[in-house]
Order: C-alpha cells, then structure tokens, then sequence
C-alpha cells in the first residue's frame, strides 16, 4: 500500500470515529450544554436545566446523547447526577477539524498554483 493511501485510510478512520461526536454537537441544545459545562464545570442536570430553554427532561436526553458519543460523563453523587466533559472526544474533534483545515489549505495552495500558471 503506498503512503498516500495510507494517509488516505488513516484519514477516513480518523473522520468515522468523529461521526458520532459531530453529530451529536450538531444540535443546538447540545452544543450549549457542551459550552456550559467548558466554562462553568461539572454541573448536576437541575443546574444545567436552570439556564436551557427546555425542560430537565430534555436537558437529560441531551446529556445521554452526548455521553453515548464520549463527550460528557456523569457520575451519581446522592440523589443527583453530576455531568462533565470528557475531553479527550472534543480534542480528537479539534484534531479531525484540524486535519481537514489543512487539507483544505493544501487545496487552495494547488489551486492557486494552478491558476497563476
């Protein structure tokens, strides 16, 4: 196998583990839930619920999507849930944005090269 296609392979791999995490940032409640919990911390779901614009039942469906994609966890304290990020999901998605960022780079290079010929 040459290591273009190699790199080619790696590459879609890399985009197949994304999926379930684009996807899941890929609405509205969720990514406000994910921008929350960045900036403010672990946080129970009543907390979370106080500041969304849906109930503490939807605010819990979302956080189970984001947690089936690895993007948040909670742990059981009592008789709440508290929910955090797991960062390690939201780096590997900054590292696949990253990679096409610089195929699309690479791209407008081969153009511009084009072009000016």
């Amino acid at each position: 196998m040459s290591t273009k296609r190699h790199r080619t392979a790696a590459s879609s791999a890399q985009l197949a583990r994304s999926v379930p995490v684009f996807a899941a940032l890929g609405d509205q409640t969720r990514l406000e839930l994910v921008s929350r919990l960045c900036t403010d911390g672990p946080m129970s779901i009543t907390r979370l619920a106080r500041g969304a614009s849906v109930t503490r039942q939807a605010v819990t469906k979302h956080l189970h999507v984001l947690a089936s994609a690895g993007l948040v966890r909670g742990t059981r304290m009592g008789r709440e849930s508290i929910w955090e990020l797991e960062p390690h999901q939201l780096e590997q998605a900054r590292r696949t944005l990253d990679t096409i960022s610089a195929q699309w780079d690479s791209a407008l290079d081969r153009l511009k090269r084009f072009v000016e010929e």
